[in-house]
């Protein structure tokens, strides 16, 4: 028997990193996705454990400046394009300094300096992966997955996921549908 599992991952690490922190009685708040504020010192030895139980799961601890701006821009892309609110539709540049408080130019320095592509691919890499997601969890047309995410049409959404993956949204679907009943059987 198998089983097909539609996830949150920003609800998983959210739990998965409230569990670990119960379970090293650390009194802190998660305040938005990656970022923990401890109430009070913590003994460095509870700090380290810590660390380690993180790992298992492949939860790093940022700590220079420029990669925790990388990995706000990372949390803040995520956040956009995984909303229910309609966020997909926002400019990207202005969503990014409004939020993190920089210039879209510093933004887009750092993030490509720090991993090695540019904000735009991340995002269109990220796009194509929630497109996949919803291609297989949902019940939507391709129109309508398009205009969630608000691409500008549906034959743009389709050459671009083509580009990354190498088939159709179409031909992605048949595959995924013809693996799963192969699986079945």
């Amino acid at each position: 028997m198998e089983l097909y599992i539609k996830y949150n991952i920003d609800m998983m690490c959210k739990v998965l990193l409230q569990q670990e922190l119960d379970r090293f009685k650390i009194d802190c708040k998660v305040t938005e996705p990656g970022y923990v504020k401890f109430k009070e010192n913590i003994p460095m030895e509870t700090y380290n454990a810590f660390i380690e139980s993180l790992k298992r799961f492949g939860i790093e601890i940022v700590d220079n400046q420029k990669s925790i701006l990388v990995q706000k821009i990372k949390n803040a892309i995520i956040e956009m394009l995984y909303s229910d609110k309609g966020m997909q539709s926002l400019k990207v540049s202005s969503y990014l300094s409004e939020k993190l408080g920089e210039s879209y130019r510093t933004l887009s320095q750092v993030f490509s300096e720090v991993t090695f592509i540019s904000i735009e691919n991340f995002i269109i890499l990220h796009k194509i992966e929630r497109v996949k997601q919803l291609l297989l969890t949902e019940n939507l047309s391709l129109t309508e997955i398009s205009f969630m995410m608000n691409y500008s049409s549906v034959a743009y959404l389709s050459q671009q996921f083509k580009n990354i993956t190498g088939v159709t949204p179409t031909a992605f679907q048949k595959i995924m549908r013809q693996k799963r009943y192969i699986e079945v059987k």
